[in-house]
């Protein structure tokens, strides 16, 4: 999927080069950009030659989204969710619709694999071949997924890979723009894998500064705010015993940011904090959570990072970039972590 990445990612320096055709810098606002270029590499990864149609489905869950949190966060009446307010009633409308986008390609992706021209290289055409095989292997439709649960799948990796890669890259420009020693450090690394060629796997596995900067801005700025978990039978943790239907909140901000587990320097920025790792960063402690842990983490993981990887080190071949005047902070749960005024940048090209 690694030219997924690069497509997106040029079309979004592309357009910040034409930003910068009569200037040698200019101020842009980058979080738009970056979702952009993390919801096309969603819909190409996800639908293949169906991206564009992925892009409407992006631009319904984000409205989603946004009224989700916006109902959570107010008072709550038992019952409310059932009654037809303009609220409910157009995120059931938004429902129907994604479950009617994403069906309409599956149906199309169907239709394909019947006529001998299955597709392997996205998401969708790998869930549907190989349910298709073990839906044949047992002669039964009971095995396998319904079209309802490749529907939920799909969703599901739509939003959580858009948010987390997304948001991430645009604290990762954020805090390099704050700390040029270590924007500057990052590059070199870059320049001395890559030079000015395309990156490739290979290479963007032996970016070690790059790591070591992804995993603090993930600790500072980790997209994911808290993780729930339910408990589905009786579980005992230490002294406490916890009853089956039990649901476990884990503030990640707060175990990220806890000066007894990390020290009195917690707020500040410090790669180096993982420069052995994330095990020795951590003293071996179960502190460390933007992905998840344990049998449920993030499946995405890899893909996430690959796919921050690649966009980064295009950039930084390109541009240098720092905070504009008129950066404003103001980090926003909304559900992920993101910029609530934007992220103003003044970029130059290199």
């Amino acid at each position: 999927m690694i030219p997924a990445f690069y497509v997106s990612c040029s079309e979004m320096i592309d357009k910040w080069d034409k930003l910068l055709t009569k200037e040698s810098s200019s101020e842009v606002e980058v979080w738009s950009y970056l979702i952009t270029f993390a919801s096309d590499v969603i819909s190409r990864t996800a639908f293949g030659s169906s991206f564009e149609e992925g892009r409407k489905i992006f631009e319904l869950q984000r409205e989603l989204a946004e009224l989700t949190v916006k109902a959570a966060n107010s008072l709550y009446i038992p019952g409310s969710r059932f009654l037809p307010t303009k609220s409910n009633k157009r995120m059931k409308e938004i429902d129907q619709q994604v479950k009617g986008l994403i069906m309409n390609i599956i149906n199309k992706r169907i239709v394909a694999m019947k006529a001998g021209e299955a597709s392997h290289d996205d998401l969708l055409g790998i869930l549907l071949d190989s349910n298709y095989k073990e839906i044949k292997q047992h002669g039964n439709r009971n095995f396998g997924l319904s079209m309802e649960d490749v529907v939920q799948e799909c969703k599901v990796f739509y939003f959580a890979g858009l948010e987390t890669t997304g948001n991430m890259l645009v604290w990762t420009m954020f805090l390099l723009g704050r700390y040029p020693e270590w924007q500057t450090r990052a590059r070199e690394e870059v320049l001395q894998v890559f030079g000015d060629k395309k990156p490739d796997i290979d290479g963007l596995s032996h970016l070690k500064v790059m790591n070591m900067i992804f995993n603090e801005v993930l600790r500072l700025y980790s997209p994911a705010v808290v993780l729930r978990r339910l408990i589905y039978e009786e579980t005992k943790v230490g002294n406490l015993t916890l009853p089956a239907g039990t649901i476990i909140q884990i503030n990640v901000l707060i175990l990220h940011h806890d000066k007894d587990m990390w020290g009195e320097d917690v707020l500040e920025f410090k790669p180096e904090r993982f420069s052995e790792g994330v095990k020795k960063g951590t003293k071996g402690q179960a502190v460390y959570l933007p992905f998840g842990a344990g049998p449920r983490i993030c499946i995405g993981q890899n893909f996430s990072i690959l796919e921050a990887k690649m966009a980064m080190a295009m950039i930084l071949q390109r541009f240098s970039f720092e905070l504009s005047p008129s950066y404003s902070h103001g980090p926003h749960a909304m559900p992920a972590l993101q910029p609530q005024f934007g992220s103003h940048l003044i970029l130059k090209k290199l």
